[in-house]
């Protein structure tokens, strides 16, 4: 045997490409480099500090003291699916059909089926950057190419250049994949965004997969973010990808959901059965609490955002250091430190600085190399303090 070759190495060779090729995430280096720090403040990762509440966690339990441990309906139970139909009706103010809805194991999970449903081998999708590194990985998982299309940067606020998108459109695109509120920046599309993000859609015959997670998480005094289920007609070709893990404080209960036309519901019932089997009735069970009784709770979450981020820009801005704006929505705050460019060696060197963890721009794509992401869904006395602990750490950079 040559010792010259690592160990598996000619095995791994025969992989397929799309796994081999499957980027690591730019935020595990970090996360790894500071995992053991005794009294770090984590703030890399997309999730605030509460548990869930015991309203959800209660029916879980009581699903499972009751048996309800076995195989269910490969689409969602029926009672979750009623229960998302009420819950948009509250939030759009029209009409659900449940049959619409399909249950899935992690918002993630609603991703990768969403893009196995519009695009393959060869195909290629738009991504607007910086973006969750996942959507990314997500289309090159199944073969088909992420494009990425930079977004405008001035003054720490990002915005969408619609022509540059418009120009990435090609014969091979299938898709153009929006997050808003957007994850890592906050940028929020408005009305005339998605609107001409829709006339794109039409004008191509191409797909919109819609991310709006964080739709909830406005800082204008807007009960939700402008979404394309008030721009869209019927015959559109929209897929909503969406998650229990931000509103409810579920991120681990690895839950969410996908909304497309009933017409689709064979196919992506066979999509749920060939890759997750459905989701465990008792996590639906909470899920159910979740949407039927949890809106003081959603409420809560915002206003404890919202006052986290009042204390991150306000904190970080009096350093005259960095460059950035209060994000529109989301529960981020990306900005730049003057004179740092390379975000993935400046977070490692504020955890050993400051022992604050941030996630690192790199790991979000074209556009975001510079920036940092700083998630304030937290509580106010561990924000006040990472703040104090970055100021000191910038003034000695």
């Amino acid at each position: 045997m040559n010792s010259a070759i690592p160990p598996g190495s000619t095995l791994v060779a025969g992989l397929r490409p799309e796994a081999r090729n499957a980027p690591p995430s730019g935020i595990s280096e970090v996360v790894d480099h500071g995992r053991q720090r005794p009294g770090l403040i984590p703030l890399w990762v997309g999730e605030g500090d509460l548990s869930t509440p015991a309203f959800i966690t209660d029916a879980a339990v009581r699903s499972l003291e009751a048996g309800e441990t076995f195989y269910t309906w490969q689409r969602g139970i029926p009672e979750l699916r009623d229960a998302l139909a009420r819950y948009h009706q509250r939030l759009y103010g029209r009409g659900f059909s449940p049959e619409s809805f399909f249950v899935t194991a992690s918002g993630m999970h609603a991703v990768q089926i969403a893009v196995r449903l519009v695009a393959g081998p060869g195909d290629e999708i738009v991504v607007p950057t910086p973006a969750w590194p996942n959507f990314g990985a997500a289309v090159g998982v199944c073969g088909a190419v992420p494009v990425c299309v930079p977004m405008d940067y001035a003054q720490g606020r990002f915005t969408l250049d619609l022509d540059r998108l418009a120009a990435a459109i090609t014969p091979r695109t299938r898709a153009i994949l929006v997050n808003s509120p957007s994850n890592p920046t906050g940028w929020t599309a408005t009305r005339a965004e998605q609107e001409a993000l829709l006339a794109l859609s039409r004008r191509h015959g191409i797909w919109i997969v819609a991310d709006e997670i964080y739709g909830r998480f406005v800082y204008d005094g807007s009960p939700r973010a402008s979404s394309f289920h008030d721009v869209m007609e019927a015959q559109d070709r929209v897929v909503f990808v969406q998650s229990f893990s931000k509103n409810w404080a579920m991120t681990g209960w690895r839950i969410g959901w996908i909304e497309a036309p009933a017409a689709f519901g064979q196919i992506i019932e066979n999509l749920i059965q060939y890759s997750s089997s459905g989701s465990p009735v008792f996590v639906q069970r909470g899920a159910v609490a979740a949407l039927d009784e949890g809106e003081g709770f959603v409420a809560e979450q915002i206003a404890r955002a919202a006052e986290g981020r009042r204390i991150v820009f306000e904190g970080l801005k009096a350093t005259n250091r960095v460059t950035l704006s209060a994000p529109d929505g989301a529960f981020y705050q990306f900005f730049s430190v003057d004179g740092h460019a390379d975000s993935r060696a400046l977070a490692l060197d504020l955890i050993d600085r400051a022992n604050v963890g941030l996630a690192p721009g790199t790991a979000f794509g074209a556009g975001g190399e510079s920036g940092l992401r700083l998630c304030f869904a937290r509580k106010s006395a561990d924000l006040v303090e990472a703040v104090a602990r970055l100021q000191k750490a910038l003034a000695g950079l």
